[in-house]
């Protein structure tokens, strides 16, 4: 019989160490806020996105958002422009040295990762892998955002070879 109560303690555990691992060295790669690094990781992704949309993205309300939008763009890494499609909408894109930014975050998120898989053997990396898409399937039933949910995903690592587990989850809901 299982011990859940267990191995999710063992998972909280493990979310926590690797959250302030990854975390911890994004955020000082770009020398911004985890909210700023989720943000330039999103943008890079998707550039021109509205701040509203922005902070949803990375769970922030609507005045927070400007305000990191605001620290973002005196620190060089984002540029307001006028949306093309709408008169009082407003656009953020990452500038050059946001690009780069978000290109170090991704690494410095990345490495301790990497390392800690590269722990185990092929076939345990394997069933990690199932096990890990198993849940980030689960947890996009809960949170109901992929956007959110992969605010500092390397989506080229993720989508390459492999079916995104959380866009395919919100693929197969709607």
């Amino acid at each position: 019989m299982p011990d859940t109560e267990r191995t999710a303690n063992l998972l909280g555990a493990t979310a926590l160490a690797l959250t302030d691992l990854a975390l911890g060295g994004a955020t000082e790669a770009a020398k911004v806020s985890a909210s700023g690094a989720a943000a330039l990781v999103s943008l890079s992704a998707q550039p021109g996105l509205s701040v509203t949309e922005l902070g949803r993205r990375v769970g922030l309300t609507q005045s927070a958002a400007a305000r990191m939008v605001d620290s973002l763009e005196a620190a060089g890494l984002v540029e307001r422009k006028p949306s093309p499609w709408q008169a009082r909408m407003t656009m953020v894109e990452p500038t050059r040295a946001g690009r780069q930014a978000a290109r170090k975050v991704l690494a410095a998120r990345g490495g301790p990762l990497t390392d800690l898989v590269g722990a185990l053997g092929e076939e345990d990396q394997k069933t990690l892998g199932r096990l890990l898409t198993t849940l980030l399937t689960r947890l996009y039933d809960e949170v109901g955002d992929a956007q959110y949910l992969c605010r500092l995903c390397d989506r080229k690592c993720c989508a390459t070879g492999a079916m995104c587990p959380v866009g395919q989850a919100e693929r197969d809901q709607r």
